[in-house]
């Protein structure tokens, strides 16, 4: 067998384990979703957010099976990170928000319309949980305003839940 049957055959065990992999990861944000009452729309969010990442590591082994340099493919890399990493640095709590977006989607006791008190040192805000987003968790309180707070935010208060009635 010659190096390019064996590339070929590589690259197709690296596509069909790209598919699985996408087919796994769909079953179980689906999965999340109907088990927590999650709104669909937030399960497409995490599923592209899981896909892209899923997909470029799929990209960077087929380039290294069909022979691309790893020190060029490292220093493309690396200067595309080096670029997004500059571009970015004024917007990191967007990247924050997105990480604590897909933590409080998998393992976050919090769920929509469960009735939470925020705790902080200054003030404590009470209200029910209306939406969970990529960026926002929207609460709608007593008086009927509207609470938005980041997510990474969120994710670093103590929160205490009140028992469904």
């Amino acid at each position: 067998m010659d190096s390019t049957h064996l590339k070929i055959i590589e690259t197709i065990t690296v596509i069909v384990a790209f598919l699985l992999t996408l087919f796994v990861t769909t079953k179980l944000v689906n999965k999340t979703v109907s088990t927590n009452f999650l709104r669909k729309a937030r399960g497409k969010i995490i599923k592209k957010v899981i896909n892209i990442i899923n997909l470029t590591a799929c990209l960077i082994i087929i380039l290294i099976i069909w022979g691309v340099d790893q020190s060029e493919l490292a220093l493309f890399i690396g200067s595309l990170l080096t670029v997004l990493g500059i571009a970015l640095f004024a917007q990191w709590s967007i990247l924050s928000n997105i990480t604590s977006s897909i933590i409080i989607f998998f393992n976050h006791p919090v769920k929509l319309d469960d009735t939470i008190t925020i705790i902080d040192k200054d003030y404590e805000t009470e209200g029910r949980v209306s939406d969970i987003g990529v960026f926002f968790i929207i609460l709608k309180t007593k008086e009927g305003e509207q609470i938005t707070i980041p997510s990474n935010i969120f994710i670093q208060k103590m929160i205490k839940k009140k028992p469904s009635e």
